[in-house]
C-alpha cells in the first residue's frame, strides 16, 4: 500500500443521472428528464459491491430528484453502512439560482432524504462544486438550514466553479447565522498553482501512475484526501448525449477505465466516510446536539494539526 500507511482518506460519490450533468445542462433538457433511461441503480450497485468487497465505507451525496423517485436505493446505501449527504435537489448550479430558490431547493432534499432514512444528514455538496466568490451566501443559508460541514469551495481556477485562492484543508468557516466546517475537495500546489487530483474527470485524465504520486505527495501533508466520483462515470455504456466538443470530452473521457483504476485506488490508499476520515466534522456531527460546544473543541484541533504541518 503507496500513500501514507495507516492514515484514512474520504472517499465519496454525488449520485445523480448520467442526462444530469451540468456539462449538459439546457431547459429543454431538464423537461425531458423523466423521459430519459435511468442508469443510476445498476450503477449504484456496482459501486457499492465493490465497496462491500473491500469492507470500505463511503459518503454518498444524494440528489434529492433521486431519492424521490429510488428511495430503496437511498435505504439500500444507508443499509450497508454508508453515510448520507445531500447534493442539493434538482442539481440546478448555485450560481444560476437566488438565494429563496437555493434555501428551497437544499430544504426539499434534505427534508426528501431524512424521512426516506429516518436519520439527520449533515453534509452538502453543491453541484459542479459551485459555491464560488459569488455564491458564498449559500454558506449561511446551509447553516441556517441545519448542515453542519460542506464539500463543495475547488480552491482551483475552473470556467464553470472555483475558489482561487481559498483554503485547500478542512476548515471552520463563519457566517452571521453561525459555523460551518469546509471540506475541500484534494488538490495539490504545483509552482504557483493548485491543481485538482480529486476524482471526476481528474480521475480519468491522469494515467493512473501519476495521479497515485500527485495523491502521495499531497497525503504527505498529513490531511486526508478528499476523493469524489459519479456513478455514471462507472457505465461506459451509457446513451451519449450532444453538446460541445469540451462537454463531450469531460464526460465520456476514459469511461471504461474508471472501474479499474478505482480497484487500483482502493488498494493503494485507506478510505472511509468524510465523518470517519475528517476528524473535525466526525467530531461536530456525532455531536451534533451541542454544535457550538464540539465547533470550538474541533477548530483548536484543527488549527494544532495546520501548525504541526506548517
Amino acid at each position: 500500500m503507496s500513500g501514507i500507511p495507516g492514515k484514512v482518506h474520504a472517499l465519496s460519490f454525488d449520485v445523480e443521472e448520467h442526462f444530469q450533468v451540468s456539462a449538459f445542462w439546457s431547459d429543454e433538457r431538464r423537461n425531458k428528464w423523466e423521459s430519459y433511461e435511468s442508469r443510476v441503480e445498476r450503477n449504484v450497485d456496482k459501486i457499492l459491491a465493490l465497496l462491500s468487497l473491500h469492507g470500505i465505507h463511503a459518503t454518498f451525496f444524494v440528489l434529492g430528484w433521486i431519492a424521490l423517485r429510488h428511495p430503496n436505493l437511498v435505504k439500500a446505501i444507508a443499509a450497508r453502512g454508508h453515510e448520507i449527504a445531500s447534493h442539493g435537489f434538482g442539481h440546478e448550479m448555485i450560481t444560476s439560482q437566488q438565494p429563496a430558490q437555493f434555501r428551497e431547493d437544499v430544504r426539499k432534499s434534505k427534508e426528501t432524504i431524512e424521512n426516506i432514512t429516518g436519520t439527520a444528514i449533515h453534509g452538502y455538496r453543491a453541484p459542479s462544486f459551485t459555491i464560488t466568490p459569488q455564491t458564498r451566501w449559500a454558506l449561511e443559508v446551509l447553516v441556517e438550514e441545519g448542515f453542519l460541514y460542506d464539500s463543495s469551495i475547488f480552491p482551483v481556477q475552473h470556467d464553470r466553479y472555483g475558489m482561487p485562492g481559498a483554503d485547500p484543508y478542512c476548515h471552520r468557516i463563519e457566517t452571521e447565522s453561525g459555523s460551518l466546517w469546509e471540506v475541500p475537495p484534494s488538490t495539490l500546489k504545483v509552482g504557483p498553482v493548485r491543481v485538482p487530483i480529486a476524482g471526476g474527470g481528474y480521475f480519468r485524465l491522469y494515467p493512473y501512475p501519476v495521479l497515485r504520486r500527485l495523491l502521495s505527495s499531497a497525503a504527505a501533508d498529513g490531511h486526508p484526501l478528499i476523493m469524489y466520483f459519479h456513478p455514471w462515470e462507472f457505465d461506459p455504456d451509457q446513451p451519449r448525449m450532444s453538446g460541445s466538443m469540451l462537454s463531450r470530452f469531460r464526460h465520456y473521457l476514459n469511461l471504461g477505465k474508471t472501474e479499474v483504476r478505482m480497484r487500483q485506488l482502493i488498494s493503494d490508499f485507506r478510505f472511509a466516510t468524510i465523518r470517519e476520515a475528517v476528524d473535525a466534522v466526525g467530531t461536530v456531527c456525532g455531536a451534533h446536539a451541542n454544535p457550538v460546544g464540539v465547533i470550538e473543541s474541533c477548530a483548536g484541533r484543527c488549527l494544532a494539526m495546520e501548525r504541526n504541518n506548517g
